[in-house]
């Protein structure tokens, strides 16, 4: 990136983010992260919206097929992670050249591994819904019907990620929320379109749904590669023979935590969605909608937690230790207030939210003891994402990557086992342990923050 336009622009952003108000810079950055998620969740409510217009059990086939897709997606934030570490950190001691160089190899795996994964996925999905998820036979055709579609999603993502961690790393969050926004409410209009059949398109139910979000997700991908010539011309993303040894080091070294991490979890959810989907197809279902209200309440979470790494990326890059410290600890406080304000607006809904999924009494009843169960330690879960996010952008990735495997392998699926069928709790033993594990993982992230070795660059300053 030459000491241009854009070199001017990139110096722009990057002053506010290293020199900015701590607080006022986390809500300059994260504002449009929010509202796309807020769309996100709008979308997913609308995707369960129609669906249960379609079946009362449909809308649980997007949560079947989710984890198995976090895992075909773990690599994808391995590099997402390494690179957001490695590009806020250039572009915050100023060596730009250095940061066009890195996006570019970013590229070209992400590109190439999106298609052998993508085409890997739809290969194998009928075997992962068969042996590992266990999926009820009543929504097992449909699964697989879903999986095999958004398997092209799943390629899309990868690309879509790609150019959003470019655009972020540099610190403008607001392009790549536009963008995402406009994927995600382009995907709530097509929604009741494809899968309800209307203005004379055939009635394709979770088919439909599937259909709808490759759709989006392939404008947003053209939307994304438009923008970034047209704002960061000189930055030059595109394929490249030369990654050096040096970057794949520091790839295997930030990364690979990430990806043990993002792949053991996805694992982890396989064996979760396993567990409760031996209550049957209703408590499945329940589990669906009740995840979906637990969206609204954590809204504000996952787009503030993305301007964290930022803001602690770019200021250990400039040699700013006392700002990243100061960075983690406001995050921390304000991103688990707001999560509890969300909870308290959810609660008193929570009735009015499950009765809109569903008219089933078993389903509702089991919906309303999750949310009742695990709604409120959402504020801890959100403790421990922000510490996540600390060690995405300082590089140092592997305490938080061990508690996250704790949380989910240990807290989530064993105690959660223990309790569903050794204490005989049933299905509520599931939603005890799942609330435990937010609990736990919260108050290490607090620990770790005080105590870790996270507040030190990763770069060799140039």
């Amino acid at each position: 990136m030459k000491s241009s336009n854009t070199a001017a622009v990139v110096d722009k952003y990057r002053e506010r983010i290293v020199n900015g108000p701590v607080l006022k810079t986390l809500i300059w950055l994260g504002t449009p992260l929010m509202i796309v998620q807020l769309v996100n969740v709008s979308y997913n409510i609308a995707d369960a919206y129609w669906l249960s217009r379609y079946s009362d059990v449909a809308m649980a086939v997007p949560r079947q097929v989710w984890p198995s897709l976090m895992f075909f997606n773990a690599l994808a934030m391995a590099l997402s992670t390494a690179n957001m570490a490695l590009l806020s950190q250039y572009i915050g001691a100023k060596v730009y050249d250095k940061a066009s160089e890195i996006a570019s190899k970013f590229f070209t795996i992400t590109s190439l591994t999106g298609i052998v994964l993508g085409l890997t996925y739809f290969t194998i999905r009928e075997s992962i819904f068969k042996y590992i998820v266990a999926t009820p036979p009543e929504i097992f055709n449909d699964v697989v019907t879903y999986a095999g579609i958004i398997s092209f999603d799943l390629l899309l993502s990868y690309f879509m990620l790609t150019y959003s961690t470019v655009f972020q790393s540099i610190g403008d969050t607001k392009t790549p929320a536009i963008v995402n926004g406009i994927s995600a409410s382009l995907n709530i209009v097509l929604d009741p379109i494809m899968i309800l059949g209307l203005w004379g398109f055939p009635r394709l139910g979770v088919a439909g749904a599937a259909i709808a979000t490759v759709l989006s997700r392939f404008v947003g991908v053209i939307a994304l590669l438009t923008f970034i010539k047209r704002k960061f011309p000189e930055l030059k993303v595109g394929f490249t023979k030369h990654l050096g040894a040096d970057w794949v080091i520091s790839n295997l070294r930030i990364g690979l935590p990430v990806f043990i991490f993002q792949a053991s979890n996805s694992i982890a959810f396989m064996f979760q969605n396993r567990l409760v989907n031996s209550f049957g197809v209703a408590v499945a279902a329940a589990f669906s909608i009740g995840f979906i209200i637990m969206d609204l309440a954590d809204a504000m979470l996952w787009g503030f937690t993305a301007s964290v790494a930022i803001m602690v990326g770019q200021s250990l890059g400039a040699g700013n230790l006392s700002r990243s410290k100061s960075v983690a600890w406001k995050a921390l406080y304000s991103i688990a207030l707001l999560t509890f304000v969300g909870t308290l607006l959810v609660y008193p809904a929570r009735h009015f939210l499950v009765s809109s999924f569903t008219n089933d009494e078993i389903i509702y009843s089991e919906a309303i003891t999750f949310i009742e169960t695990f709604l409120f330690s959402l504020p801890f879960f959100a403790m421990f994402f922000v510490a996540m996010s600390v060690g995405r952008g300082s590089g140092h990735t592997l305490f938080p990557t061990l508690v996250g495997m704790v949380r989910l392998w240990g807290v989530r699926i064993g105690v959660g086992y223990l309790l569903a069928y050794s204490v005989g709790l049933g299905s509520y033993g599931i939603w005890l342990a799942m609330s435990l594990s937010n609990y736990v993982s919260g108050l290490a992230a607090i620990l770790w923050l005080k105590y870790g070795q996270w507040n030190k660059p990763v770069i060799k300053k140039h």
